[in-house]
């Protein structure tokens, strides 16, 4: 698809259960871990090299939550989470990523966590956040408000949001978070030009009816396609397109069927 359309390509590291605690729970300890990841960003940099003609590949080390992507669970210490992700981090940076990203998380402090352990090995970080129905984070906070404490506390180089359906991310888009600011945003700098990526859900369930459902639901396309197109046009930063839950092939070629502007096909 990256060829066809002449758009870049991200090829992620198949880690977001990667991290050392949940390699700890299958009984690897924090050295098998790292090996582990290693060998994830080995498979992906053995695939860019056969990929010489696209415009551009870039190796992206995945994270995941150190808890449930679909519920926010334990509230966490920004310090403390530094230091748990900091394993799975600096195993991706040593192996040769050129960035990591951290998908579905659930709550701001976390992804502080994500971004203090990245800049701390020097390596390149994006934070994507979870929506729910209403279009906050499984913690409740505005999506507003989640991007607004990165940027004060641990920025991130971009934003992303992943794993809700574009209907479920147009209403975070509407809210503009309880921190007093108005819905213009203007003087601010504008927190929606922070985010650079989408990767929706095919489905509209919420996460609690995805959790229990027995078959994969993969959505109305054309309301998928129509939806993030909307979307599109209120992220003026937007530049990686993708697919979460529910999507294959053919959600992402009928996202990507749309106007051309975007540069980065994201692909896990």
């Amino acid at each position: 698809m990256a060829r066809r359309v002449g758009a870049g390509l991200l090829l992620e590291t198949p880690t977001w259960r990667a991290g050392a605690e949940w390699a700890a729970s299958l009984g690897h300890d924090v050295h098998a871990a790292a090996g582990l990841n290693h060998r994830a960003v080995d498979l992906v940099h053995a695939l860019r090299g056969r990929l010489t003609d696209l415009l551009a590949v870039r190796v992206v080390g995945t994270i995941g939550p150190l808890g449930d992507g679909y519920v926010a669970g334990e509230r966490l210490d920004p310090d403390d989470a530094a230091s748990r992700h900091l394993p799975q981090v600096a195993a991706l940076a040593g192996a040769g990523v050129d960035a990591v990203t951290a998908y579905t998380l659930t709550g701001a402090a976390e992804a502080v966590g994500v971004v203090r352990a990245a800049r701390s090995v020097g390596v390149p970080v994006a934070v994507s956040f979870t929506v729910e129905t209403d279009g906050t984070l499984p913690d409740g906070t505005a999506l507003a408000d989640a991007v607004r404490r990165l940027e004060r506390e641990a920025p991130a180089d971009g934003y992303l949001v992943n794993c809700a359906h574009p209907d479920h991310v147009a209403r975070a888009l509407d809210g503009d978070g309880g921190d007093g600011h108005d819905g213009d945003d203007s003087h601010d700098g504008g927190w929606r030009s922070r985010i650079l990526g989408l990767r929706p859900n095919a489905s509209t369930l919420s996460h609690a009816e995805l959790d229990a459902a027995e078959t994969l639901d993969e959505g109305d396309l054309d309301l998928l396609v129509d939806r993030t197109e909307h979307l599109r046009q209120r992220l003026p930063a937007l530049r990686v397109l993708g697919g979460c839950c529910g999507t294959d092939v053919s959600h992402v070629a009928a996202l990507w069927a749309g106007p051309p502007g975007r540069a980065l096909l994201g692909a896990r």
